[in-house]
């Protein structure tokens, strides 16, 4: 689905797709949506090169599907967040186009309008220290992946088996930004920061034992290391890191 912005709307008039009344039109449409509940930001993807997203709980059933509508309506991708299997199955027939995707927890109406990066210019890996750890990780990935970029996976290589992260050095150098994923202690992000000369954004996970404390552990560890430029987002803030590494991704996209 094409993110309409002003660019977009002036090559579509150069193609002579548009006529003039059309495109002044839609360079006249409103930036906002007021629903009465939500006023949908229409021009977060013209600002911010993506637009809003839904965080799925707290909302009813009939608000996600309004405000994902109205981002539809105005062409633009919409992606709803922490969105459980269950509340999807109740609101699947009232967005047919919708794709769910269950490890990350996430509906997804439409699809990036850049063309993703070839191989040759890195991409996000996103690595995570655990089986337990695939939601949070997969949150990233999936959002990394709608800003356009390619992105690599890598599961289950925490450093209680350190061989396991080290068989893929080579996959983690070549990156241009990792997004590394753990719970427990943490250790993951300070190990990969240490082995690459890439940016590397922590995302510590509730993932753990009693004394994990929900992720603070994590978050403390992270925030502590000892691997200098180590970026830390917020515990099992999947979304988060994804978008920061798309940001970084397309930024050197477009430097090439």
């Amino acid at each position: 689905m094409e993110q309409e912005t002003t660019r977009s709307i002036l090559a579509a008039l150069r193609r002579g797709e548009l006529s003039i009344d059309d495109a002044e039109q839609r360079l006249a449409a409103p930036a906002t949506r007021d629903l009465g509940f939500a006023n949908v930001d229409l021009d977060r993807a013209a600002r911010c090169g993506f637009p809003e997203v839904v965080y799925g709980p707290g909302k009813t059933i009939d608000q996600i599907v309004d405000i994902a509508q109205a981002l539809i309506d105005a062409g633009q991708l919409a992606l709803v967040t922490r969105l459980t299997a269950e509340r999807y199955e109740l609101l699947r027939d009232r967005l047919p186009r919708a794709v769910y995707h269950e490890t990350a927890r996430a509906l997804v109406v439409g699809s990036p309008s850049q063309e993703k990066t070839t191989e040759s210019t890195g991409g996000v890996v996103v690595v995570c220290a655990g089986t337990s750890d695939l939601p949070v990780a997969e949150e990233a990935a999936l959002t990394a992946e709608l800003f356009g970029c390619l992105v690599q996976r890598i599961a289950d290589v925490g450093v209680a088996g350190l061989h396991r992260l080290l068989a893929h050095t080579a996959r983690l150098r070549s990156a241009t930004v990792i997004v590394a994923v753990a719970g427990m202690e943490g250790a993951l992000p300070s190990v990969v920061a240490g082995m690459t000369a890439n940016p590397v954004i922590a995302v510590p996970t509730s993932v753990g034992y009693g004394t994990g404390a929900g992720g603070q552990v994590a978050l403390m560890a992270m925030l502590n290391s000892c691997a200098a430029g180590l970026t830390v987002v917020n515990i099992d803030n999947g979304f988060g890191a994804g978008y920061a590494a798309g940001m970084i991704d397309r930024l050197a996209r477009q430097a090439s």
